[in-house]
């Protein structure tokens, strides 16, 4: 029996379930270096690509990456959970926010989730209090920074 060659080892598709290893840290800026996410060092994750789990930009990085292989993608914030948009800071009401969260104090840095009128939800981070309203940011976490992603993949199905 013969073992298999690297030519026959499943690459990373479109549509691929792909078992893996990933730590997610900020590539620029005042974070550099800071880790979001790392599953190196417990359970390793499975990404069903196309699902949303990961940005666009993210995804595309695995692409054609076979099983068993380890690389780094470095992704400019455009190609990651893209660019801050000032239009998703925004203040929401006292009430509103009573409505979502009771009567619950908050600290700037909390994540706060509110509900949306789709049933979905939606998360924002608290910035401050104001005379009668908060103000909350709804970009993503990551958005406006570079990323650099470290892959190791498992499996791929």
């Amino acid at each position: 029996m013969t073992s298999a060659s690297a030519d026959s080892l499943p690459v990373v598709r479109e549509d691929s379930y792909v078992t893996l290893h990933y730590r997610i840290s900020l590539a620029s800026g005042a974070g550099a270096g800071e880790v979001f996410a790392d599953t190196f060092t417990g359970r390793p994750a499975t990404l069903q690509m196309g699902a949303g789990q990961w940005a666009p930009g993210m995804e595309a990085g695995l692409l054609g990456h076979a099983e068993g292989e380890s690389f780094s993608i470095e992704l400019p914030p455009a190609q990651a959970y893209g660019d801050r948009n000032p239009e998703l800071i925004q203040r929401v009401t006292l009430a509103m926010l009573r409505e979502h969260a009771g009567d619950e104090q908050f600290e700037p840095g909390d994540l706060v989730e509110f509900a949306a009128p789709n049933g979905g939800r939606y998360s924002g981070v608290f910035k401050e209090m104001g005379d009668g309203y908060a103000v909350f940011d709804f970009n993503h976490p990551l958005a406006g920074s570079a990323l650099k992603v470290d892959v190791a993949i498992l499996g791929v199905l």
